[in-house]
């Protein structure tokens, strides 16, 4: 593949050196430079592994980055007008990688075959001698016994599954295991229901629904029944899932930003309403996400609205900083109209590979952007990916996601309102759902890329997620074609702001108790109602606690909020105490109380010093009621009641001589 050396230099960071066989004959050009630990990045990752062991025996400090320039650029029907985009995927290797916290599963290889006929038999019969099998049948399970099992057979119907690989709790109904002595086939004594058991490992051949999250759930494997080569693959990979595992702890949550509920008024459901895995529940306040079930979608951390959930492989502020040294660096290579490729390492990846080794290849101004999970890409990325001069993004997914994708297109339908509105126009993003090479190349080129920002900015994201997004919409609006200060947005968006009925409102401020961001504040010198657009996350909080029903939530992004000052959606003039003076409520509302009272209760009618007290604050009006002692002399008479009084009204209205007790008479005189 041809390398343009002068143009690759000038864009990326230190000297470029173009080899030919740099892993075989021109192998000792690497270990040269792998002795000096400088900073090094190999353009092409056929032969990673070997290059790390050369580099392992140099005991280097600097770490050694690989970027596929082959499959990505080289070998392409443009890798002649490639050379700006090797220098943008160089530039985006060199970018630090922050290391990942794992989380540990133990399995001691105790498994569950469940199934409906022989096959699960026959799977146990295969793994019995690796791990501790037990096989669970559909009743009626009428089917031929084996000769000679070595592990227990069991008829059940499983009701509930719940845990992860190494800890898996079952409900089982109808459970009873086989009698050793069945003939024809098998029997089985009185079943009972609510049977529980713990394993590590699930194999499903039932070929029914899936009892836990398809393909997201470590130790949970199916397999359709019918097909023997699916069974095989499904016992091999059960048969190796004994020992001790490690996955990355995907999430890192913080509970302290989690606007899931307060005092018992549920207000953002966000994580809840999107995670494949039901790896997340309720916890009081806040959510808790179990990291081992967690499967790695990020859907959590870009549906968030406060940045609680974070993604950690990598984080939010490193995915961007990665992102922007490819796009500047491809700028200044003189790139025009980038269209930046959003797409995984297992699916995207492979069909990159594909299109290069058998068709045209990847054109030149697509730049391949590898994550972990297309998922994972948030509003944050999608904006400042426009604000530093990419053209339009896509997003690579499969033709059959292996779980729920629908946060792609949500982060999108909240992004393109806010590109038209800037003057972006339409179609700078879409998604590319399919399994096939020739039908990517034939999506890539129908939406030919628009122009970029006409002023590209540069800036470097640091910082959680919130931060890094209002940073990028920010430069964003600097850079936009025709910038506006408002943008309306739809409703369920992490913006905007929120209007209340005036007239309505108490001044009660419980929605500023109940705002957990800050967006809604009070005024420590006077009542009134204050509010930040730029906290506010939508999270409805305020809606669900005001007592009036008078708040509202508007969805937009106004540009100029972080700037802007507290607005005060309501205030009003106190009501001072009569006798001291200090202030202690809103005047309207103790007006609208004394208005209320006055005449219309017996405590408050005729004297006008007993609605004084409700004109004092607390501590003069405790005064004041001792020192005035209770008012009994105008409080409606009451008629002191005797026992007499009781039993009359518990004796018969209309009493003959014939219905009196022998009993009566004693109780009468007692009385």
């Amino acid at each position: 593949m041809p390398l343009d050396v002068t143009t690759i230099s000038g864009a990326c960071r230190g000297g470029v050196t173009a080899t030919t066989h740099l892993c075989s004959t021109e192998l000792d050009r690497f270990k040269a430079v792998a002795n000096e630990d400088v900073p090094l990045t190999v353009g092409c990752t056929e032969r990673a592994t070997l290059f790390r062991q050369i580099a392992a025996e140099n005991d280097r400090s600097n770490p050694i980055e690989f970027a596929n320039l082959r499959e990505t650029a080289g070998w392409s029907g443009d890798s002649d007008r490639a050379g700006p985009k090797m220098a943008a995927l160089l530039a985006a290797a060199t970018e630090a990688t922050t290391p990942v916290p794992m989380v540990q599963l133990e399995s001691s290889g105790i498994i569950l075959i469940y199934g409906r006929d022989e096959a699960a038999i026959e799977a146990g019969e295969l793994l019995k001698d690796h791990l501790d099998v037990t096989v669970m049948i559909v009743p009626p399970a009428s089917i031929t016994p084996p000769r000679g099992a070595d592990f227990p057979i069991a008829k059940g119907r499983i009701r509930a599954v719940s845990g992860h690989l190494g800890a898996f709790n079952v409900v089982v109904d109808d459970f009873v295991e086989a009698a050793r002595s069945s003939r024809r086939v098998l029997t089985f004594g009185p079943s009972r229901n609510n049977a529980r058991s713990v394993c590590d490992i699930v194999l499903d051949l039932t070929g029914g629904p899936a009892l836990l999250p398809s393909d997201l759930r470590d130790g949970y494997l199916r397999a359709d029944p019918a097909s023997p080569g699916a069974i095989l693959r499904a016992v091999l990979k059960a048969r190796d899932l004994v020992g001790t595992f490690e996955k990355p702890r995907y999430i890192a949550f913080d509970a302290g930003l989690c606007t899931h509920s307060r005092s018992k008024q549920i207000g953002c459901t966000r994580c809840l309403d999107v995670c494949p895995a039901s790896a997340i529940a309720p916890a009081g306040n806040h959510v808790a996400i179990d990291p081992n079930i967690c499967a790695g979608c990020g859907q959590c951390a870009t549906s968030c609205p406060t940045g609680a959930p974070s993604y950690a492989l990598p984080p939010e502020d490193a995915l961007v900083r990665r992102l922007r040294a490819m796009v500047i660096a491809y700028r200044q290579a003189a790139g025009e109209r980038a269209v930046v490729l959003v797409h995984d390492e297992s699916h995207g990846a492979q069909l990159i590979d594909a299109l290069a080794r058998f068709g045209a290849g990847l054109p030149a101004n697509v730049l391949p952007f590898a994550v972990n999970e297309v998922t994972q890409v948030g509003l944050e990325t999608i904006m400042a990916a426009l604000a530093y001069g990419a053209s339009a993004l896509r997003f690579l997914i499969r033709a059959k996601p292996r779980h729920d994708v629908s946060g792609v297109t949500r982060t999108i339908a909240l992004a393109e309102p806010i590109l038209v509105g800037l003057g972006f126009g339409p179609d700078r993003l879409s998604v590319i759902a399919t399994d096939d090479p020739d039908q990517l190349i034939e999506a890539l080129g129908k939406a030919p890329a628009d122009a970029p920002a006409p002023h590209p900015t540069s800036f470097r994201p640091v910082g959680p997620k919130r931060d890094v997004l209002r940073f990028a919409l920010v430069e964003l609006h600097r850079a936009a074609p025709a910038p506006v200060d408002v943008v309306p947005l739809p409703a369920g968006a992490p913006l905007g702001a929120i209007e209340i009925d005036a007239a309505g409102c108490t001044l009660c401020l419980s929605c500023v108790s109940a705002c957990p961001t800050g967006a809604l504040r009070d005024d420590p010198e006077r009542p009134a109602l204050r509010f930040v657009e730029d906290s506010c996350v939508q999270c409805g909080l305020c809606r669900t606690t005001c007592p009036e029903n008078v708040i509202t939530l508007v969805p937009q992004i106004d540009f100029r909020a972080s700037r802007a000052p507290i607005k005060v959606l309501k205030e009003e003039e106190p009501f001072c105490c009569i006798q001291c003076g200090k202030p202690f409520g809103v005047r309207s509302s103790i007006e609208r109380v004394i208005t209320k009272l006055e005449g219309q209760h017996w405590m408050y009618s005729g004297s006008g010093q007993s609605l004084d007290a409700i004109k004092m604050c607390g501590d003069c009006r405790v005064g004041f009621i001792v020192a005035k002692g209770p008012r009994l002399d105008s409080s409606p008479s009451r008629k002191v009641r005797t026992t007499d009084d009781f039993l009359h009204d518990s004796m018969p209205r209309d009493r003959t001589a014939s219905s009196v007790g022998p009993f009566d008479h004693d109780l009468s005189e007692q009385s």
